[in-house]
C-alpha cells in the first residue's frame, strides 16, 4: 500500500512533522531527495542545496562500499572502518579508490551549480533530506560528511525507512523525523505511487527555482 502519491507529496508531509527550528538549511541526497526537500525548504524559507556524495566499492568488488565521499574544500571520506580493516586497506588506498567517484562529483556540481560552493554548514541547523532509505549505508555517510562541518543541530528527515536501519542512523543525528516505518520494508518505492527516476533536469529545474545557482539549457548532460 503506497504512502506517499509522489515525492512531492513525501515532502510536504515531512514539513508538517519537523520541529521548529531556527537558521535552517535543507541539504538533498542526490537525486531522489531533491524534490523532497523541496516543499520543505520552500515552506520554512530555507536555503536549499544537494549534499553530493558517491559510493567507494571494495577493489574487485563494487557493489561492497567501503567507504563515501564527498566534495569540498578538500576531499571528504566517510569509512566503513570495518569491511576497511577486513580488507587491509589504508587511508591512501582509499583516497585512491575514491578518485573516480570525485569525478562523477565534479561533473555533477559544474551541471548543477556551475561556480557555486558548497553551502556553509557550521552553526546552522541542517535538516538532511532523502525521498527514504533500505540500508541506510549513504544516509549514514551523509550524516557523518555533514556532522564534520559543526552544525549547531543536524536533523535526518524521511518519508519511509525500516525500523532497524532508522535506529542506527538516529544514532548519528540529533533528531529524526520518519513518517512511516513498517517492519515489512522491501524497497523505498513501494510506499510511493508516482517513483519515477529523477534526472539531472529535474534536479536543475529545483534548484533553479529555489533560486541555488544553477545552470540551465544548454548544459544540460545528456
Amino acid at each position: 500500500m503506497s504512502l506517499f502519491r509522489d515525492r512531492t507529496h513525501a515532502g510536504e508531509k515531512l514539513t508538517d512533522a519537523l520541529p521548529p527550528v531556527e537558521d535552517p538549511v535543507v541539504i538533498a541526497l542526490p537525486r531522489g531527495g531533491v524534490p523532497v526537500a523541496a516543499p520543505i525548504a520552500d515552506r520554512l524559507g530555507a536555503p536549499l542545496d544537494v549534499l553530493l556524495i558517491r559510493k567507494v566499492g571494495a577493489p574487485h568488488q563494487p557493489e561492497l562500499a567501503v567507504a563515501a565521499v564527498s566534495d569540498g574544500e578538500t576531499m571528504q571520506l566517510a569509512v566503513n572502518e570495518e569491511i576497511a580493516g577486513a580488507l587491509g586497506l589504508t587511508e591512501a588506498d582509499l583516497r585512491e579508490l575514491a578518485k573516480p567517484q570525485l569525478a562523477e562529483i565534479e561533473r555533477r556540481r559544474a551541471l548543477y551549480f556551475a561556480d557555486h560552493p558548497p553551502m556553509p554548514l557550521a552553526g546552522r541547523t541542517v535538516i538532511l533530506v532523502d525521498d527514504g532509505v533500505a540500508t541506510g549505508a549513504t544516509a549514514r555517510a551523509a550524516l557523518q560528511l555533514v556532522r564534520r562541518q559543526h552544525p549547531a543541530r543536524l536533523i535526518l528527515a524521511l518519508p519511509v525507512a525500516p525500523p532497524a536501519t532508522l535506529e542506527a542512523l538516529g544514532k548519528l543525528a540529533d533528531e529524526t523525523v520518519c513518517l512511516a516505518s513498517p517492519e515489512r520494508f522491501h524497497a523505498v518505492g513501494a510506499f510511493y505511487d508516482d517513483f519515477d527516476q529523477v534526472d539531472d533536469a529535474e534536479v536543475m529545474r529545483i534548484l533553479a527555482r529555489a533560486g541555488t545557482p544553477a545552470r540551465t539549457g544548454d548544459d544540460q548532460d545528456q
